[in-house]
């Protein structure tokens, strides 16, 4: 098991999540996602910048030096939405290593209610799918393991390695709905 990360440009030769350390794990980025989940449909972004650009995603991005992550994740919604989302519920947390060395920790945040219109961003173009219509094939590939999870109101916690684009393992553990 691997104590430590390298810094981030250094590949390294992780082949499952359990050869990385989580207890002594130190993301590079910390950061938030929020789903808006209203009669029937989930609103998504196509991203235009960044990580992960030309992805179908939810809102969100990093979480900035003195913020909570409840404001990072309405903050980035504004900014890449132009909405206000309303009585955010925490859902669950996602840790995301990647092989060059660079990684994420993510709270994932979920909503019913929100005021303003949904417009396209510079970052983000809005979209509404229905609850059976999630198009994951355009999505980060950890997405399909975990958004049911939160879809169902289910707490989860998910370990993901990546080598580029490409998830190599992933570990997620869930609770029964309401809480973790």
């Amino acid at each position: 098991m691997i104590s430590a990360n390298p810094a981030p440009g250094i590949m390294n030769t992780w082949k499952t999540v359990a050869d990385i350390n989580w207890a002594t794990w130190t993301p590079t980025e910390r950061a938030v996602l929020l789903f808006v989940v209203q009669d029937g449909r989930i609103l998504l972004i196509r991203k235009k910048l960044g990580l992960g650009a030309g992805k179908i995603n939810g809102p969100g991005g990093r979480i900035e030096p003195g913020e909570t992550p409840e404001a990072a994740a309405i903050r980035e919604t504004q900014e890449e939405l132009c909405i206000t989302p309303h009585a955010i519920r925490h859902c669950g947390e996602l840790s995301f290593q990647f092989q060059d060395g660079f990684s994420i920790h993510a709270h994932v945040f979920k909503t019913e209610g929100f005021s303003g219109a949904p417009q396209e961003t510079r970052e983000a173009i809005p979209h509404w799918f229905a609850l059976d219509a999630i198009p994951y094939h355009e999505m980060w590939a950890d997405d399909a393991h975990w958004l049911p999870l939160m879809l169902a109101d289910r707490f989860f916690q998910g370990y993901f390695l990546f080598d580029g684009d490409a998830m190599a393992d992933h570990r997620i553990s869930s609770a029964s709905p309401g809480r973790p």
